[in-house]
């Protein structure tokens, strides 16, 4: 994640939350993945290559990504597709509970009235 000012920082482990749902619609290469990622929050999360293919390595070493080397569009150029497995789409689904859970918690906090 860039450190600029105004930027806003992820909080450790959401990366792997964000590009396990960004693939859900399907393949992606890694500069689709973090283009969806930067469109789809308003240009609020940008990724860098320091953390997106980093993360994305390490998913597919947990086997809850694969990803497979194809020709991209005219100019024949090669671009490495990364694909949700069986096994991420159950990640995925215990990421988003443990999303879900942690984001009402601090919600609650939040808008606890004052004592």
């Amino acid at each position: 994640m860039a450190r600029e000012t105004g930027r806003t920082e992820l909080l450790q482990g959401t990366l792997d939350l964000l590009i396990l749902r960004t693939l859900i619609f399907g393949p992606a290469h890694g500069h689709e993945i973090a283009r969806h990622i930067q469109r789809t929050t308003d240009d609020v999360l940008r990724l860098e290559h320091g953390s997106l293919y980093p993360a994305l390595h390490r998913l597919e070493r947990r086997k809850w990504v694969t990803a497979k080397w194809e020709t991209l569009g005219q100019q024949k150029r090669e671009c490495k597709y990364y694909r949700l497995t069986p096994l991420g789409r159950k990640q995925l689904e215990a990421e988003e509970t443990k999303w879900h859970r942690l984001t009402r918690a601090i919600g609650a906090v939040l808008t606890a009235a004052k004592a």
